[in-house]
């Protein structure tokens, strides 16, 4: 198993928690509206962190507990006036209820909150204090909660539909590559949720109050008829097993990462097999080739490079396999939780840990694959630093990203590659001002 860090506490923590990655979760469900039951500064954190990481508005409304309601109220009171209150100004088709830490230890009754205002709004909750778990297990949490309390049961099966539950961690143009790819094969693809439609950083009439996308709560009630579910992360298996024992002819199929040319394989080949064609639309054929040329282009960079990864265990793997087919040695992996498939990943450390950890292994390291607080100790050490994950403050285009199938392994070992070289050319020329110096 993964050491974890002796220290008794985090310092400069990879690990986001578990409400955020709730509230990003319902902000793939068409005009909902995230209830962040706790203190406001919880839903003030959460939204200026997301705003700032897609560079677009983010909805959100908190329940405001303070300590004095803390004390006295029960969680019905906040809960059924911050309802009150959204309704007065818009009409959400569902509103996401989840809880935090502080709403937790005091033991707040949100299954019966919800069942007291059933008859004013829709709502689906679900219980993530933030004193365990993370990003990852918020996000799969809410989909599990979804799952069962908005899709009704069903025993037929349209054929042509299929459903893709993703994790956290796959920004929204992966979601819409991946619905698009399973599309070539004659099917009508849902994702729940789609950040694919919200988050995506399209520019919109003007700024809603509710989610300016999604699937729709209507979508989300007939999923049960899908013929193919595919789940894709480790954390988000557990929600496809839910969503078959809602019908328990439906066809699901689980997939670790779809990351790199071994598991973008594995994926195409069971399209094939289900769709029964010898091969995929030629466009794919056609990327599989160009994923081949940049396997063969990259390694001689990405061989010659040690690289540390500091991510959520799902973006780990995905990123490993990718980059592992290129001949990469992966000097650490630093990540926030325990995961047992981290432990197939060919890396000389593995451990749940912090920042202060992914500095002692990056002074040896010439790469760090991490989010943007990473970048303090790649200038320190004069590193490159190549962004995923959470959150990427400076940079532009964050949704857009594309580390999925063929085409977005192909342009992740390009980014990797050019990084090396560039920061390699960086020290050298550095070094040769010093020597004259």
């Amino acid at each position: 198993m993964e050491a974890l860090s002796a220290k008794p506490l985090q310092l400069n923590p990879i690990k986001l928690s578990q409400p955020m990655g709730a509230m990003l979760c319902f902000l793939g469900i068409k005009n909902c509206m995230p209830l962040m039951h706790g203190a406001q500064g919880c839903a003030s954190f959460s939204k200026v962190f997301f705003t700032r990481h897609f560079n677009d508005p983010i909805s959100v409304q908190t329940t405001a507990v303070n300590d004095i309601t803390a004390v006295i109220d029960g969680g019905d009171y906040t809960i059924s006036e911050s309802i009150k209150n959204i309704t007065k100004k818009v009409k959400p088709d569902l509103v996401g209820l989840f809880t935090t830490g502080l709403t937790e230890t005091k033991g707040d009754d949100i299954r019966g909150a919800c069942l007291l205002m059933k008859d004013i709004q829709e709502m689906a909750y679900v219980n993530t204090p933030d004193f365990e778990g993370s990003l990852e297990s918020g996000f799969a949490r809410s989909i599990e909660a979804i799952i069962e309390q908005i899709i009704e049961p069903a025993t037929s099966i349209d054929s042509n539909k299929a459903v893709i539950i993703p994790n956290v961690n796959l920004k929204p143009i992966e979601v819409e590559k991946i619905k698009d790819t399973i599309s070539l094969f004659g099917y009508e693809v849902l994702a729940l949720p789609d950040l694919s439609d919200s988050l995506d950083g399209h520019l919109g009439l003007k700024q809603g109050a509710l989610s300016s996308g999604g699937i729709t709560v209507d979508e989300i009630k007939n999923l049960s008829n899908a013929s193919l579910v595919m789940t894709i992360g480790s954390s988000v298996k557990k929600a496809g097993e839910k969503l078959k024992e809602k019908n328990e002819n439906i066809n699901l199929i689980h997939y670790d990462s779809l990351g790199g040319l071994e598991q973008s394989d594995k994926f195409f080949k069971d399209l094939c097999k289900i769709k029964d064609v010898s091969s995929p639309h030629p466009s794919i054929v056609r990327w599989r080739k160009r994923l081949q040329d940049a396997l063969l282009d990259t390694h001689f960079a990405i061989g010659s490079a040690s690289i540390v990864l500091a991510l959520e265990p799902d973006q780990c793997i995905s990123i490993a396999n990718t980059i592992i087919e290129a001949g990469a040695n992966i000097k650490a992996i630093v990540t926030t939780h325990k995961n047992d498939l981290l432990e197939e990943i060919e890396c000389e450390h593995l451990l749940v840990g912090d920042f202060e950890d992914v500095e002692k292994y990056l002074k040896d390291s010439d790469i760090l694959i991490s989010s943007f607080h990473g970048e303090r100790y790649t200038m320190k050490y004069k590193k490159g630093l190549m962004l995923r994950g959470f959150p990427d403050f400076e940079g532009v285009g964050n949704q857009l990203k594309n580390d999925v199938l063929y085409e977005g392994s192909a342009y992740a070992l390009f980014e990797l590659a050019n990084l090396i070289n560039h920061t390699s050319h960086m020290n050298h020329y550095q070094e040769g001002n010093n020597h004259e110096h």
